[in-house]
């Protein structure tokens, strides 16, 4: 007898602390749900989320001891001389919106001078130590960052002649300030920029 007056009254506790529990999350004020997006899918509501993309990679195996060298040391040039690409298509990106914000061509001119001014210090600074490999790359990936060539760049900040001079510089150094990038071609440097995280400033 104690044992089913027992047994109710657990029944009955359980049902009382179920009920509770239900009423205090149809309470819950609205900062204590999460909300999301959602679609109707044949009458059915079904939330969904976006999530960031997921690469999956195979691991690379090597032909040769000297391509596995040769892609090491690719991987160390594109690494070392990514942030300077990631700068160079940032700061032409924030003279375009400036130089979008006025007609007045004395500050269209001062935006030039400012951004030609900021990337001759990284020059003066960093670049000008890098190897002619590192160079090269760095040539290519400033055509991914800003889809400019260098000798583009160089020609619509500081004119044609200046575009020219800079373009026969780099020629007596290996250089084509005209390199464009091509994911096809560029394969290896593709998948090492992606290796890193980074796709794409967008």
């Amino acid at each position: 007898m104690i044992n089913k007056a027992l047994l109710l009254f657990c029944s009955l506790f359980s049902v009382a602390s179920l009920s509770m529990a239900q009423n205090t999350y149809v309470s819950a004020g609205t900062n204590d749900t999460i909300r999301v997006a959602a679609i109707n899918v044949n009458g059915e509501i079904m939330p969904w989320i976006v999530l960031k993309e997921v690469v999956v990679a195979d691991y690379r195996r090597f032909a040769t001891k000297e391509d596995y060298d040769r892609f090491r040391r690719l991987r160390y040039n594109v690494i070392k001389v990514l942030p300077y690409a990631r700068f160079a298509g940032q700061r032409y990106r924030q003279l375009e919106r400036d130089l979008a914000t006025t007609s007045d061509k004395r500050k269209q001119k001062q935006y030039v001078k400012d951004c030609d001014k900021e990337i001759k210090d990284l020059f003066n600074r960093e670049v000008k130590n890098l190897t002619i490999s590192q160079g090269e790359i760095l040539i290519k990936l400033i055509d991914r960052e800003t889809q400019h060539s260098s000798y583009e760049l160089v020609r619509d900040l500081k004119g044609n002649v200046s575009a020219f001079v800079m373009q026969s510089v780099a020629k007596l150094f290996g250089h084509d300030l005209k390199n464009k990038y091509d994911v096809d071609q560029e394969r290896d440097i593709e998948a090492i920029i992606r290796s890193t995280g980074y796709y794409s400033y967008q």
